[in-house]
C-alpha cells in the first residue's frame, strides 16, 4: 500500500517493541453470534490484556521509543482507554505520565488511570477540549504530547492486528472496525489493502458522533458542534486531516449506526459470547444488525476493541448482569 503515512516494514519492526501479553490476541468464530446474525462472525478479542483495550499496542511502542530517546515524561488526552494504556506502559518504564480526560469520562476508566500512578487532570469540556488542554501542557512543560491517530506510531501499532488476522488460518470476507480518531481503521486497513486487498474494510461509527464518517464520505474534513452517543471512546468532533487522508486510501465503506443497535450489540456479545464490552466494541455487531442482507452468508471479523465499561451503566443499557 502506497500513499499512506504508514509503512509495512516499520509495522513489522514495531511488533518487537510490544510486550507479548498484548500480541496475538484471540481470534475465534462465535457460533451463537453467527446463528443469531445470519453470517459467520469471528471475534478479534482485543480486551484480553491488563488494560482491556487495543491501545496498549500503541503505548508500548511510543513509550519504548521515548525511553530510548532519554525522555522522562509524556502527556495525552484520552476518553479513557489511551490514558489507561499510556499510564500502564509509561509508569512501568519510569516515565512521568499525565492524562487529560473529560469529567464525563467513565469513572472506571479514570480510577484505573490514577491507580497506575499517572497524574490525571480533568477537563470541563469533551474530548476535543481535553486534547487542547493536553497540547497546552506539552508546550508549557516541553514534554512529549502523545496524540492518538495523529502520531503514526499509534496507527502502525494498531496495524499489527491486521498482520495477526492474516496470519490466522482460514479466510474472511470483511472486517468491521470501530471508527473514532482513526488509528485502528487506518492501521488495519493499511495492512489489509497491502496484503489482502480482496477483504472489505468497513468502518462503523455512531450516528451521534459522525464527524469522521461524514468526512470520509465528503472526502474533506467535516467537524461537528457536539456529539451525543454512549460510545465515548469514538466521540470526537474534529477529524485529523492527515488521518482522513490515510482513511480515504484504505477503507471501503464507513457506516453510521443508531444507539439502539449499539446497545443491542452489547447485549448480544454478552448473551452469546460471554463478553462485557464498552459501547465502541459493539459497533461491528450493530452494523450487522442494521444491514443483515449485506452480510448474509459472509465471514465477517469484528474487532472487539475495549471493555472498560462502568458496571452500573452497563446494567442500565442491557439489563441486570452479575457483579464481580
Amino acid at each position: 500500500m502506497t500513499g499512506t503515512r504508514l509503512d509495512t516494514g516499520r509495522i513489522r519492526a514495531a511488533r518487537r517493541l510490544i510486550d507479548p501479553m498484548f500480541l496475538d490476541t484471540p481470534l475465534y468464530p462465535c457460533g451463537a453470534l453467527s446463528r443469531g446474525l445470519g453470517c459467520t462472525v469471528s471475534i478479534k478479542l482485543e480486551t484480553a490484556n491488563p488494560v482491556r483495550s487495543f491501545k496498549a499496542r500503541a503505548t508500548e511502542v511510543v513509550t519504548s521509543r521515548l525511553l530510548g530517546n532519554g525522555s522522562e515524561a509524556a502527556v495525552c488526552a484520552s476518553a479513557g482507554n489511551l490514558g489507561h494504556a499510556l499510564a500502564w506502559s509509561g509508569c512501568r518504564r519510569g516515565l512521568d505520565i499525565t492524562v487529560v480526560a473529560s469529567r464525563t469520562a467513565p469513572v472506571a476508566k479514570l480510577d484505573r488511570i490514577r491507580a497506575l500512578g499517572a497524574t490525571l487532570q480533568l477537563s470541563d469540556g469533551d474530548f476535543d477540549t481535553a486534547r487542547e488542554q493536553a497540547a497546552a501542557i506539552a508546550r508549557r512543560e516541553g514534554i512529549r504530547l502523545v496524540e492518538d491517530s495523529q502520531d503514526v506510531e499509534t496507527c502502525e501499532a494498531a496495524a499489527i492486528i491486521g498482520l495477526e488476522l492474516l496470519d490466522s488460518p482460514g479466510s474472511f470476507d470483511a472486517v468491521l472496525i470501530a471508527l473514532g480518531g482513526g488509528a485502528l481503521a487506518t492501521g488495519v486497513g493499511h495492512i489489509l489493502k497491502a496484503l489482502a486487498p480482496g477483504v472489505e474494510v468497513i468502518c462503523v461509527q455512531p450516528a451521534g458522533a459522525p464527524a469522521m464518517t461524514q468526512s470520509w464520505r465528503q472526502r474533506q474534513v467535516v467537524t461537528t458542534d457536539s456529539t451525543d452517543t454512549i460510545a465515548d471512546g469514538v466521540a470526537a468532533r474534529r477529524p485529523i486531516p492527515a488521518v482522513l487522508d490515510d482513511l480515504l486510501l484504505v477503507v471501503d465503506d464507513a457506516v453510521l449506526v443508531q444507539e439502539s443497535s449499539i446497545v443491542a450489540g452489547m447485549r448480544m456479545l454478552f448473551t452469546h459470547a460471554g463478553l462485557v464490552v464498552e459501547p465502541s466494541a459493539a459497533l461491528g455487531i450493530a452494523a450487522i444488525l442494521e444491514d443483515r442482507d449485506r452480510f448474509a452468508g459472509r465471514h465477517v471479523v469484528t474487532v472487539v476493541c475495549g471493555s472498560n465499561v462502568d458496571v452500573d451503566a452497563f446494567q442500565r443499557w442491557i439489563g441486570s448482569v452479575p457483579r464481580p
